[in-house]
């Protein structure tokens, strides 16, 4: 299991893209500058576990972002095969239930101890944050979007996860009802002096760090910088300056 102890272990890169030479080529050169990465379903897709390898042999951490959201068994039969990867953290969808969301704690547990590796964090998502309460309403749920996060963080803590997967901007009402140690990953996070792209509900790096933030998932103002290795020390001074 991970823990953060400096600035730039909060963050992790999401390296979705189909071209592994690219994912490789910016892994090396952020390599000490990031927590890890993030392998979306894009990557996945396209290079499947065999891609997954090679971004495991930069020795980096990584966050295998799939998703899982199906019947119980399918989701646990998912997640062990998911342990093989090495993942330091992983998620499920937590409307998937609370049947499902133990039997994905079960599974990457007893997977883990089976093949003698550490156990990752098991993440359950919650409201992807570029969905808005209309969105919301449009699929039948009449609540708000903070008000759907809050219900799902409650089943997830209460499932035995590890944490959810949130918006910055729910962070202070999870911290409320949730368990400190409950971990909080969040994704929709932009610099102030970044574009907004498609997402809605987003909080820069040093106020979702503030707030209470235990990982951030940033990708395109990093890499669609003119110099990422510059747009990512530069968050790192921001993160720096809120943790000391």
């Amino acid at each position: 299991m991970i823990s953060v102890k400096s600035p730039h272990e909060y963050i992790f890169i999401s390296l979705d893209t189909p071209n592994l030479e690219w994912a490789i080529e910016i892994t090396k050169e952020l390599k000490g500058l990031i927590g890890g990465v993030k392998i979306g379903k894009e990557f996945f897709t396209a290079l499947g576990p065999v891609g997954v390898a090679r971004i495991k042999e930069l020795g980096v951490p990584m966050f295998i972002d799939l998703k899982f959201h199906d019947i119980p068994n399918t989701v646990a039969g998912a997640v062990r095969s998911a342990i093989h990867l090495a993942p330091a953290i992983l998620n499920v969808h937590a409307q998937g239930g609370r049947s499902m969301l133990m039997a994905a704690r079960d599974a990457a547990a007893e997977e883990s101890n089976k093949i003698g590796a550490s156990a990752p964090l098991v993440l359950g998502v919650t409201v992807l944050t570029s969905i808005d309460n209309q969105d919301l309403k449009e699929t039948g749920i009449n609540d708000t979007a903070l008000e759907q996060v809050k219900r799902l963080a409650i089943l997830c803590q209460e499932a035995g996860l590890d944490g959810v997967v949130c918006s910055a901007s729910e962070i202070d009402a999870l911290r409320i009802i949730c368990d400190r140690n409950f971990k909080l990953l969040t994704p929709g996070i932009r610099p102030i002096w970044a574009t907004k792209d498609d997402q809605k509900r987003i909080v820069t790096p040093g106020e979702a760090i503030k707030r209470g933030a235990d990982y951030l998932v940033i990708g395109r103002p990093i890499y669609d910088a003119n110099d990422p290795v510059s747009a990512a020390k530069r968050i790192i001074s921001e993160i720096d300056e809120v943790i000391n």
